[in-house]
């Protein structure tokens, strides 16, 4: 199967799982690259999933029930979680990774995931807000959070588990506070204007010519019946709160058409987030910017092909196309 087909169809194919459970019937749809969503009345969910294309919605994926071996339900870390760290971290001294700058260590270090299982839903285990840890199994999320934890550590020559936890924590929550399940940055374009703020990453997309993107952010907040912490009254109040602050802020994007132009600009290990025509939702597939012979590629976890891996088709020629997706913001990690 050539590439180009392999995308559409992976993008297209919308799997439906009915789930029958105190009489009620829920649907829950699978996207490319990212989430599992759901509400009882499957039909408006359905069709933002047909239109995002290729990827995740905010807020974590609310899954279907997992079986007893999915990654989700084993609370990390788990011995493997530890052992997955130490190689990763052996790996980067091996290679000298310190040595590289950041960019260049996430594009290495990033390619030693290839191959690991994409899963769904693993922030959102039952019960409170807490820091999940898990390098077994990735979404297009998790995979950028935890290369980017890896990276600075490496860089820092801090080797530590404690340290990579606290700093994973410090990416995954506004201003590095867990406190509670609306203090994750659900929202990517928040994700990105947060880690400016403490100086993670710079935004450079209006530097590369990106325009004002004007839509409303309110996915979260108009389909809470897909999140089930959204059944509190005082989550679902925050997000709106987070959603009137975003929705305050100007956020730009690189449309679609411009970026095979802008590319050349565009660095390994920059952080690419593809911007959604789905009303209310920002972003909606996240990934890993790699040069391969001489094009720039996308390295992400997407739902097809289950796994961690570098798209087949350039990163300009995969966002043309996906119709669920318009253009891309892109991070400089720091």
């Amino acid at each position: 199967m050539d590439p180009r087909t392999r995308d559409r169809l992976g993008i297209t194919v919308v799997v439906l799982a009915i789930l029958v459970g105190a009489g009620v019937i829920i649907t829950r749809v699978a996207l490319d690259g990212g989430s599992l969503i759901g509400q009882q009345d499957g039909s408006a969910m359905q069709a933002a999933a047909e239109e995002v294309g290729g990827g995740g919605l905010p807020g974590g994926a609310t899954a279907p029930p997992p079986g007893p071996d999915s990654p989700a339900l084993r609370e990390g870390p788990t011995d493997e979680d530890l052992a997955i760290f130490e190689e990763k971290m052996t790996f980067a001294r091996e290679q000298r990774l310190d040595t590289l700058p950041i960019g260049e260590i996430i594009a290495r270090l990033g390619e030693t995931f290839v191959g690991t299982p994409y899963e769904p839903g693993t922030l959102d285990p039952p019960g409170p807000e807490r820091l999940v840890i898990n390098l077994r199994a990735l979404d297009c999320v998790t995979f950028v959070e935890n290369v980017l934890a890896m990276a600075r550590l490496i860089r820092a020559r801090d080797y530590d588990f404690d340290s990579y936890v606290a700093e994973l924590e410090r990416i995954r929550y506004r201003d590095g506070v867990l406190d509670g399940y609306p203090s994750r940055l659900h929202y990517f374009s928040e994700w990105i204007s947060n880690a400016q703020e403490k100086g993670l990453v710079q935004d450079i997309t209006r530097e590369l010519g990106g325009v004002q993107d004007t839509e409303r952010i309110d996915f979260m907040s108009t389909h809470a019946d897909a999140y089930p912490q959204l059944a509190d009254p005082d989550n679902l109040a925050a997000i709106r709160a987070v959603e009137e602050r975003l929705n305050e802020r100007p956020r730009y994007y690189i449309p679609e058409d411009r970026i095979a132009a802008v590319a050349p600009q565009i660095r390994n290990g920059d952080i690419i987030a593809a911007t959604s025509t789905v009303s209310g939702l920002d972003i909606a597939h996240t990934g890993i910017a790699i040069w391969v012979d001489g094009k720039l590629h996308l390295m992400h976890a997407p739902l097809v092909g289950r796994w961690v891996e570098i798209s087949e088709l350039p990163l300009a020629e995969r966002i043309l196309d996906i119709s669920g997706q318009d253009g891309i913001m892109v991070a400089r990690p720091q």
